[in-house]
């Protein structure tokens, strides 16, 4: 089970820290992502962090967001800077054994998700 937290309203340049507690698994072991859907677009890959933390990031948000985690609390971490509009979205974390591609349709165990909005 994946329960995304710490969504909500934030002003354009401000941040925010998701935070995606995980059970039923050991996260050191997998590959886990933060994805987002805003309305009416498809879901994309945000970014993913493998066993090893090697970390890749969609070019939207690189410079900006920071994916990590807490393997001792099972936890997995989207820390949010500088704020867009566009970045208004529901985000999700998944996971999969392996990191091959972060591409949503890679992953297949998903939480429930977060909103995010920038205004």
């Amino acid at each position: 089970q994946l329960v995304e937290s710490g969504g909500g309203s934030v002003e354009r340049g401000g941040s925010l820290t998701l935070s995606c507690v995980a059970s039923g698994y050991t996260t050191s072991n997998y590959c886990m992502g933060w994805f987002r859907q805003a309305p009416g677009k498809e879901r994309e890959g945000v970014a993913i962090i493998d066993s090893d933390d090697n970390t890749v990031y969609a070019d939207s948000v690189k410079g900006r967001f920071t994916i990590s985690k807490d393997n001792s609390k099972n936890t997995l971490f989207l820390q949010m800077n500088s704020l867009k509009a566009e970045d208004t979205a529901m985000y999700y974390c998944a996971t999969r054994r392996y990191c091959t591609s972060i591409s949503p349709a890679a992953f297949g165990y998903w939480g429930q998700g977060t909103q995010v909005t920038v205004s």
